[in-house]
């Protein structure tokens, strides 16, 4: 039976994720590893499969607002079809075979790879610093390397890949909110592949609480992507309202002072 105080947690994160998601355009993954780590280790989950059980569950939370991205920027017309299509297959095959490699890694090795990441995306954040359009639209062999990677990483720390995939279209003369709408295309094919990958690897696991399919518990996907869902508009309306250089940079330093704890939390 699933305890107040840890439905109220995934719901309350929940609301925050998409809030933040609809304010600042950023995805909630770099929140939601670290937050879900600390509560699965409160609920007793083992430390040497907490950060698998935290990475499969924020994945398989992504998918829902991944849909609903998709379908704002698709109606403004603000997907590039073309590159998703020419994309998708190599970000698929690259967040598939990641969580392979991230199911044979230690809670450790994962929590310091993570913890780096979060680092490098709160810099680039903190900074503001955006890649200059310097060259055209690579082809097919280009998009599916850079597809690879992006799946790769992208599973590893369990994002949608937009703080990797809008850099990098930016960067080829793509128009920044054309390269944003089409990041949130690629982005459901990612969730949707990643998911799959954190539950055919951690089917075997044996895990303390019930309701988890492999490295997914399902508590946490139905009510962090349900209060999500709903609060992502809202920070979307305030977007205009706030200060969002400023409110960026304070969220740059909560991404890293929760990659800290989390270290600790798993050392």
């Amino acid at each position: 039976m699933l305890e107040i105080e840890w439905l109220l947690s995934f719901l309350l994160l929940g609301a925050f994720v998409g809030f933040m998601a609809g304010l600042l355009g950023i995805g909630g993954g770099g929140i939601m590893v670290p937050v879900l780590t600390s509560v699965f280790l409160q609920q007793g989950v083992p430390v040497e499969n907490v950060i698998h059980l935290a990475l499969g569950t924020s994945m398989a939370s992504i998918i829902v607002t991944s849909i609903s991205s998709l379908r704002a920027h698709n109606a403004k017309g603000g997907v590039i079809w073309k590159v998703v299509k020419k994309m998708s297959p190599s970000i698929v095959l690259g967040a598939l075979l990641a969580t392979f490699l991230a199911a044979s890694l230690s809670t450790v090795c994962l929590a310091v790879f993570f913890a780096l990441f979060m680092a490098y995306v709160s810099v680039q954040m903190f900074l503001n610093r955006k890649p200059k359009p310097s060259r055209e639209l690579a082809g097919n062999v280009g998009l599916f390397a850079a597809g690879s990677g992006i799946g790769a990483i992208s599973a590893l720390v369990s994002i949608g890949g937009g703080s990797l995939t809008v850099p990098y279209l930016t960067w080829q003369n793509i128009d920044i909110k054309k390269a944003i709408g089409t990041s949130a295309a690629i982005g459901l094919p990612l969730s949707i592949a990643g998911t799959l990958g954190y539950l055919i690897n951690g089917w075997a696991s044996s895990l303390s609480q019930g309701l988890t399919l492999g490295y997914i518990y399902l508590p946490a996907v139905v009510l962090v992507s349900t209060t999500s869902f709903f609060t992502a508009p809202y920070g979307a309306k305030l977007a205009h309202q706030l200060p969002v250089p400023v409110l960026k940079k304070i969220f740059a330093i909560l991404l890293i002072v929760l990659s800290i704890k989390m270290l600790i939390s798993v050392m």
